[in-house]
């Protein structure tokens, strides 16, 4: 487990992905949830108790969103400039402790922070905001860690459900069988089939331009038209995307040739009457959505296979999104349709 998980995990920075709402409503939900114990282990009634916790939350929840908003810009800046591990640790540490003394020295100009809280114990405060950052990046970190190992096996899974032999041996004797008369033909089928695998074969963690996983969708779809001729017909729509904007927005590399190859293999192989697959792409406010609808043959019912590289995307999106994305797929009139929505990268 060296090489492969140890080269992913020195690429990913260590300060956790405070840019995500789910990290952020968990950390939140855990800071909070350790005050309110806290309080609640003096034994107060509880009247005094929910007093308490308001006027603690007053304090802890704006220390723990400004510290979140802060990680998340050296988090953006340690993607694109080489960060010491040691100092993303200590950025982790000491962020907090720094955002406390400003939040307490802000509001300790006002009348109201005296009453509420007037033996306030500085040291203590920071020494808390410290920990809870170490703990918080140590969470995090060893978390990357076990779900390496995880990301290798749903990788291996991911292969096995797309390199399908049929399309191998399919796409090769369509090569063959232009060698002779159409060479360059032939030639240019074994690009794209080459293209195609060298992708299958890259680590499924990295990130692609959202122009270049359609480059590589358009080139799989050209071998098997070569195969299907007019029967497989796509129709592409992608809603106000500039080429400039495809070329920069990062998505999860693999994401939408295996459900293509999908859409193919059990909506358009079986009939024998032309069948449009339906793919829309666009932006709506700070998501990315992508819609791709297919006729299901009433011979192809949706198989395991399907499910499992279904499930193998849902996965990937959390473990890269969590909250921020969604997979949504369902049956209606005839078509099958898979829909879509997680965050651009830039």
């Amino acid at each position: 487990m060296m090489s492969a998980n140890t080269g992913a995990l020195a690429n990913e920075p260590l300060i956790p992905n405070c840019c995500n709402i789910g990290v952020v409503f968990r950390v939140l939900s855990v800071v909070t949830g350790v005050v309110f114990l806290g309080l609640w282990s003096r034994g107060d009634a509880l009247y005094a108790l929910i007093e308490d916790f308001s006027e603690a939350c007053i304090l802890i929840e704006p220390i723990v969103l400004l510290s979140m908003v802060s990680l998340c810009v050296f988090r953006r800046y340690a993607y694109q400039h080489v960060m010491a591990s040691w100092l993303q640790r200590m950025l982790c540490a000491g962020l907090p402790v720094l955002i406390t003394v400003l939040v307490v020295k802000a509001l300790s100009s006002m009348d109201w922070f005296a009453v509420v809280f007037p033996e306030m114990n500085m040291f203590f405060l920071c020494v808390f905001a410290s920990l809870s950052g170490i703990v918080f990046q140590q969470y995090f970190e060893m978390r990357a860690r076990l779900f390496s190992p995880a990301l290798d096996e749903a990788r291996l899974q991911a292969l096995q459900a797309r390199i399908r032999p049929h399309f191998l041996f399919n796409s090769l004797n369509t090569a063959l069988s232009f060698v002779r008369n159409e060479p360059r033909r032939a030639e240019m089928v074994l690009e794209d089939l080459s293209d195609l695998f060298r992708a299958l074969m890259s680590d499924t963690r990295q990130l692609t331009s959202l122009a270049a996983e359609i480059q590589l969708c358009r080139q799989y779809l050209e071998i098997e038209a070569l195969r299907l001729g007019e029967r497989l017909q796509v129709a592409w729509n992608l809603h106000g995307l500039s080429e400039a904007e495809m070329q920069t927005i990062q998505i999860p590399s693999l994401l939408l040739q295996p459900l293509m190859e999908n859409a193919v293999h059990y909506g358009i192989e079986p009939s024998m009457l032309p069948a449009v697959i339906d793919i829309s792409v666009k932006r709506h406010l700070d998501k990315i959505e992508i819609r791709m609808r297919n006729p299901l043959h009433p011979r192809a019912r949706i198989p395991a296979g399907n499910q499992i590289a279904l499930e193998n995307i849902r996965q990937r999106l959390m473990l890269l999104y969590d909250v921020e994305a969604k997979l949504s797929c369902k049956e209606d009139a005839g078509h099958f349709e898979v829909n879509l929505y997680f965050p651009p990268t830039r």
